[in-house]
């Protein structure tokens, strides 16, 4: 392990860190690989209540550009098989989980974001289902996590614009559940709250739910998994990448 996920355990509640702050918490596949372990390895602990933040400057950033560019030898299946167990695992996990945003959550990082039961953003995070900018599709999960929250209308408004939104702009839509002035302080009370809950009531709730719709989920991401193959080999994704590095505005040709 290359402790590019931090796994603690205080007062009850599991923490879980991503945890590549020189690279804004992007994610490349030995981080992927590193968080289904610790995620499998959460899945077994006896404590309630998960906890999933980043450390440095922002959540994540989404995935790693370099792996994008193929400088990694893992095959691309392979690649998205990986995010999908990451996804499945801790959306379907006997835990209540919290996501706890700062700074950016972005693309792929976003979507295992939403996998969560509650999601807290700091009242300056920024929150973006960026895929298209580089001419791809969501992953992650991000299409049924999307559709879940806010129906299918305003997911695909959200996936095709793009935006880059404010914690509050994200909390008025429902794609969020909360923002704080103090993080922190936020995650702690929302865990001491339901410390105070009947827990095994609330995660039997859950796995009601989860029941209902990890099929559909599992769905979604095969169905994510062709589409982004299909969009890797466009002229719009390189253009996509290309502009991404220079740091320029894309010109998107529709090929």
């Amino acid at each position: 392990m290359s402790n590019t996920i931090l796994l603690e355990q205080k007062d009850g509640i599991i923490y879980l860190t991503l945890n590549r702050p020189d690279a804004y918490n992007s994610l490349h596949v030995p981080m992927l690989e590193e968080l289904l372990e610790n995620l499998k390895q959460v899945t077994e602990m006896n404590e309630h209540i998960v906890v999933l933040k980043g450390s440095g400057k922002g959540f994540s950033a989404g995935g790693d550009i370099k792996s994008m560019l193929g400088t990694f030898d893992t095959p691309f299946e392979s690649i998205m098989q990986v995010i999908g167990d990451v996804v499945t695992t801790l959306y379907a996990m006997n835990k209540l989980t919290i996501c706890a945003i700062h700074g950016a959550a972005a693309g792929l990082g976003l979507s295992i974001g939403l996998g969560c039961d509650h999601v807290i953003a700091d009242k300056h995070a920024k929150i973006a289902m960026n895929f298209i900018g580089i001419g791809l599709v969501p992953d992650g999960g991000g299409h049924f996590f999307l559709k879940n929250r806010l129906g299918d209308m305003k997911a695909k408004s959200i996936i095709w614009e793009g935006k880059t939104f404010t914690a509050a702009e994200a909390f008025q839509i429902g794609l969020i559940d909360d923002i704080s002035e103090n993080l922190e302080e936020a995650v702690s009370q929302k865990t001491a709250e339901w410390l105070e809950k009947p827990v095994l009531s609330m995660l039997a709730t859950k796995n009601i739910f989860v029941q209902q719709s990890i099929e559909a989920l599992k769905d979604t991401l095969k169905l994510e998994t062709f589409h982004q193959a299909e969009m890797r080999k466009t002229l719009d994704h390189q253009e996509g990448i290309k502009a991404f590095i220079e740091k320029r505005r894309p010109v998107f040709t529709g090929n």
